[in-house]
């Protein structure tokens, strides 16, 4: 349905007062000038299409600075490969032609059940041939008919992707959200956990099988663990228990920071230091602590003891490497905890939650920072590995993922000292 002058001026209005009272302005914007440029881009919002008006507001949205800023409608978005096909992409170059090539495909999701492969090219969708300077975007509750080819262009297939319906919450947007977390081992002691998503809100049901895939791969002897965090999309809580069997001791991952503390100024040293919850009953202990208070804590790891793989991890990370799993990623890094291999994540390190401003559309805010152990914020920095290693697309599609074998070396160099 067409958007009326009166919709476009409320859906403004209250855009302005969720961002006034929530946002979290990692990036020093002045909102006096923020307000001007509203007024200044008023006339324009009011009269274009509502394809023109939803494009304007994004654009506003963007000169706040800083990431999780996002303008969408319930119903008629479309969203990334990553959060509706469990895949992601990446623009890349093979025997001179540029193309969209899938990079993670994550067991379970759409993508893969389609039959899609890392190491695909996406030629085109619903036979519209898919253009380069645009990221292809697709639409919950939708099927495509995608075509793909060979990095090189050859060996052309069709499948059906069939994309699920998803409605949006204050926590998260219509996301289809890919299967947590994946374990196995390759033989004789080496453990690989693959996690695409940090679930669960207050991340209890990443913990409960995390737990469950730590000890099966102890019991079946690993005592080295390559963690493989590209594609992540971030989460919850979650990553800090995985953080917690990183390290013995309860050690400060980093700490979060309300827009109120932010305006106001803080001591980072005299903020609360909570232990990430072992289980539901202590987070529910902890957010009874906070209900009254504001949030803004540092964040410290449980204290697990010593695990037979510690001294001997390796992360894997890439530029699709998100939020939760970024925090984890710096954690490791700035505690020398793992040897981290991969590309640049993406540094979208701020915690969001979403608001209606009516129309059926949505607002998502940045609503809390994050800041590492050594007080630095990561938003719009990333977090560079050890060691820079790229996957070759042209060959990515033959098996050959150089990433992890440049893990697999290095794990066992690990292993040796």
């Amino acid at each position: 349905m067409p958007l009326g002058e009166r919709e476009r001026t409320e859906i403004l209005s209250a855009i302005r007062k969720q961002v006034v009272k929530h946002h979290f302005n990692v990036g020093g914007i002045d909102y006096d000038a923020w307000f001007k440029l509203i007024e200044e881009r008023t006339p324009d919002l009011l009269a274009g299409d509502t394809e023109a008006f939803e494009a304007g507001v994004q654009q506003l949205l963007q000169a706040l600075g800083g990431s999780h800023t996002v303008f969408y409608h319930e119903s008629q978005n479309r969203f990334l490969p990553q959060h509706t096909m469990n895949a992601s992409v990446r623009l890349s170059e093979c025997s001179g032609v540029a193309r969209w090539t899938f990079l993670d495909v994550y067991n379970g999701g759409p993508a893969h059940a389609a039959g899609v492969r890392p190491g695909d090219a996406l030629v085109a969708v619903d036979g519209v041939a898919c253009e380069p300077s645009v990221m292809p975007r697709f639409l919950p509750g939708q099927t495509y008919k995608l075509t793909l080819s060979t990095p090189q262009g050859d060996n052309f297939r069709d499948v059906q992707v069939a994309v699920p319906a998803r409605k949006g919450t204050k926590e998260r947007p219509p996301i289809v959200e890919p299967k947590s977390l994946e374990h196995s081992i390759i033989p004789p002691n080496i453990g690989v956990l693959r996690i695409a998503y940090f679930s669960g809100s207050l991340g209890m049901r990443f913990t409960r099988a995390l737990d469950a895939a730590i000890k099966d791969l102890k019991d079946r002897g690993a005592d080295r663990l390559i963690i493989d965090l590209r594609g992540n999309i971030g989460g919850s809580l979650g990553f800090a228990r995985l953080a917690s069997y990183m390290c013995s001791g309860q050690i400060p991952i980093g700490n979060s920071l309300t827009p109120k503390r932010l305006r106001t100024g803080y001591d980072r040293e005299s903020l609360p230091r909570v232990p990430m919850p072992g289980n539901k009953i202590e987070a529910i202990m902890t957010l009874g602590r906070f209900a009254f208070r504001d949030k803004s804590v540092v964040l410290l790891t449980q204290g697990s003891g010593p695990q037979p793989f510690h001294g001997k991890i390796v992360l894997l990370v890439n530029e699709w490497t998100n939020s939760a799993a970024e925090m984890l990623t710096s954690f490791a890094k700035e505690h020398n905890l793992a040897t981290v291999v991969g590309t640049k994540t993406a540094g979208n390190v701020l915690g969001a939650a979403n608001f209606k401003v009516g129309g059926g559309y949505w607002l998502r805010l940045p609503v809390f920072g994050w800041y590492t152990s050594r007080g630095e914020s990561l938003d719009g920095k990333s977090v560079t590995p050890h060691i820079t290693v790229d996957v070759d697309p042209c060959s990515l599609i033959s098996g050959v993922d150089r990433q992890m074998a440049k893990a697999l070396e290095v794990i066992g160099q690990l292993a040796s000292r």
